[in-house]
């Protein structure tokens, strides 16, 4: 098992002891997320789906994310991977979104935000608890196929680390 399965075997065990369910929002990677949790048999049981939110109109119109904050700040950014965690998860019945999106290469990078830029959003709600949203900005080396997989790990630890902060039932 690589390290991505294995991450997504973990979240799947964790998320099943607790009787929660996940969802993401992706962007630059494509639904990376998705296929690493859907290569675990057994995912349906905790699995609610994935929107992969490539252009910026699918981020405005599925996820609510502000055309404001698309246009002054970037799809690139902590106020959008914010609003898009809290978007996917007011689209399905879950406990923890995860919301990613960055500059995969080999174009697209600016001195501000170099090819290998990703925000990554965790995001917990539970019955009538208000939405908990922790994000951060990654840095990862590579070509593109190498910060999509390094993407998806992180995102899917950072998940893991969620679900473990919590009880299980």
């Amino acid at each position: 098992m690589t390290d991505i399965s294995v991450l997504a075997q973990e979240l799947g065990e964790e998320l099943h002891k607790r009787g929660w369910k996940v969802t993401a929002a992706e962007s630059c990677t494509g639904g990376g997320i998705a296929a690493a949790i859907t290569s675990i048999a057994g995912a349906s049981d905790w699995f609610e789906g994935s929107v992969v939110s490539y252009a910026n109109w699918v981020k405005r119109e599925l996820l609510s994310v502000s055309g404001d904050d698309l246009e002054e700040l970037g799809a690139v950014s902590e106020e959008v991977v914010r609003q898009m965690a809290s978007g996917v998860l007011g689209l399905v019945d879950a406990n923890v979104a995860v919301a990613v999106s960055g500059i995969a290469g080999p174009d697209g990078g600016t001195e501000d935000k170099p090819v290998g830029t990703v925000w990554i959003a965790v995001a917990h709600s539970e019955g009538q608890e208000p939405v908990t949203i922790d994000a951060e900005c990654c840095h990862f080396d590579g070509d593109r196929a190498a910060v999509q997989e390094q993407t998806v790990a992180e995102a899917l630890r950072r998940m893991l680390a969620l679900v473990r902060e919590h009880p299980e039932k």
